[in-house]
């Protein structure tokens, strides 16, 4: 069964590295650029959730935490696996992420191999 992953990424460069080898792996692939839209569409798909979402910590409107957050305070979605992605990468912000109920965390810049890499570990795991 090929993989439903959500990410949502303000940067459109790294969105798109994120898309392209995430989609080469074989996984469906849905992007966003805020976590506003990213939260709009994983509320709105509840009976029908993704596998696994990437959220970067850092974006416009509602940031990745927050989005983890609501994620795990969603009955339907609080099992959800999550990948954190941050150029923030201080030992308190990977802290911050787990203890915020984050599956794993990626830093900025990233292997696009390390990313493909931990997505499919999560995966293997859920």
């Amino acid at each position: 069964m090929t993989a439903k992953i959500v990410i949502a990424e303000d940067d459109e460069t790294t969105r798109e590295v994120i898309e392209l080898n995430l989609t080469d792996n074989g996984w469906d692939v849905v992007a966003f650029t805020d976590g506003d839209e990213c939260w709009e569409h994983l509320e709105s798909r509840t009976n029908d959730p993704p596998d696994i979402v990437v959220l970067d910590v850092m974006m416009p409107e509602i940031d990745g935490l927050s989005v983890l957050e609501h994620i795990r305070d969603h009955d339907a979605l609080v099992d959800l696996p999550v990948v954190m992605l941050t150029s923030r990468n201080r030992e308190e912000d990977i802290v911050q992420a787990l203890d915020a109920g984050a599956d794993d965390f990626v830093a900025k810049p990233f292997s696009e191999v390390e990313l493909v890499s931990r997505v499919e570990k999560v995966l293997d795991e859920a």
